[in-house]
């Protein structure tokens, strides 16, 4: 468990009274660790609710809960190599950074992706609280600013972007609490309930994420060392 020091970012133009979170307000409840087969197991079994899955990405027209990047349930059994493929290799196309989320106190409780373009230098953001029981307590919140932790300070992209279906109005408005800013509207994307409905793309900028933590989020400890499988 590595603290990771915070100054990658040029906070020289941040101005205070832009700043979302005041230091004490920034929570810090999880960590981000390697995906283990446990934790695909568990996901698989969280996305089998359907209230979950709506939260994730929705369900397939045929309708299985979908996924991006893997099949949860596949990946249990897979090869060293498969699993390898999906989780370490850097090369994989599109490239994705994937987590485990846990709690401090060392509980699964989700998993978090960012599909990377490096050529664009932006990285879209996806968060799923698989224990429902823990909505609205602020675990989201917390998930998000530790992947924009890594996306602005390890990876030094500059942007950050989340694609929110309209009718999770939950989601749009921690989003945009955190400092994400309405960047567009993609028309009728997501179907849901027999219906098409709109998705909100909302997006944030290096200097906007300065901006809105200044003294960077080192109380957000993340792990990134994988163990073998």
């Amino acid at each position: 468990m590595v603290r990771k020091s915070v100054n990658s970012v040029d906070r020289s133009s941040s101005r205070p009274d832009t700043t979302r979170f005041k230091e004490d307000e920034v929570p810090s409840l999880v960590e981000l660790r390697p995906v283990t087969r446990d934790d695909v197991k568990r996901l698989g079994d969280w996305l089998d609710d359907l209230e979950v899955s709506d939260a994730w990405f929705g369900r397939y027209t045929y309708g299985d809960a979908a996924h991006l990047g893997y099949e949860p349930k596949d990946m249990i059994d897979a090869t060293e190599d498969q699993w390898n493929e999906v989780f370490h290799d850097p090369h994989h196309e599109p490239h994705r950074d994937i987590f485990s989320i846990y709690t401090l106190s060392g509980d699964h409780i989700g998993e978090g992706q960012l599909s990377i373009d490096e050529a664009l230098g932006d990285a879209q953001i996806s968060v799923l609280i698989g224990k429902k029981e823990l909505w609205h307590h602020g675990y989201g919140t917390s998930s998000v600013i530790a992947m924009l932790e890594h996306i602005f300070e390890h990876l030094r992209l500059h942007r950050a972007w989340v694609d929110v279906p309209e009718y999770n109005t939950s989601a749009r408005t921690m989003f945009e609490h955190i400092g994400f800013q309405h960047a567009g509207t993609l028309r009728q994307s997501r179907p849901h309930d027999g219906a098409r409905h709109n998705s909100v793309i909302l997006g944030m900028l290096a200097n906007e994420y300065a901006s809105a933590f200044p003294n960077g989020t080192l109380s957000h400890v993340t792990s990134w060392d994988a163990p073998r499988v």
